[in-house]
């Protein structure tokens, strides 16, 4: 899938390939970490590359939050909550233990950071709390990867 997503951003026109980056980054499983590696491999300057995985990402994120807890004001309107599947009972726990600051950083090693954040907003967390804590972790993860796969097509190259 790298691969594919590597080529379809190296086809665009030069001055377009940071936007093959911003829509590949904005799928859940690639994320900033992915997407950041995809463009720096597509030959893609590594400082627009990275900043162009976080914004795909981020905005990605964003819908998925505002639309979850659109969500969840509409169907909590008074009624009590359905049994949780035991894999959303266990991602609550994991929410329990860690908080908003744990699962956002530490969530995207299990889950694309979309799925996490809007179970986050579900279990009733802070939204603005989750898009701050999401995004300083799609910023680390961007970077992190971004720098590796610079080091990485360095050594390489």
């Amino acid at each position: 899938m790298i691969d594919a997503l590597r080529d379809f951003t190296s086809g665009l026109p030069d001055l377009l390939q940071w936007v093959g980056v911003i829509l590949a980054s904005a799928i859940p499983f690639v994320e900033s970490y992915f997407g950041s590696v995809v463009g720096i491999l597509a030959g893609i300057n590594p400082v627009v590359a990275i900043l162009a995985a976080i914004v795909g990402n981020v905005v990605s994120m964003l819908i998925f939050v505002l639309s979850a807890h659109g969500v969840r004001s509409k169907v909590r309107g008074g009624k009590e909550a359905k049994p949780e599947t035991a894999r959303r009972a266990k991602l609550r726990e994991r929410f329990d233990k860690y908080g908003v600051a744990g699962v956002s950083l530490l969530g995207q090693t299990l889950l694309p950071s979309q799925i996490t954040s809007a179970a986050m907003v579900s279990f009733g967390a802070s939204k603005n709390a989750v898009i701050l804590w999401q995004t300083i972790s799609i910023i680390i993860w961007g970077v992190g990867f971004g720098v590796l796969a610079t080091l990485g097509v360095s050594v390489l190259g």
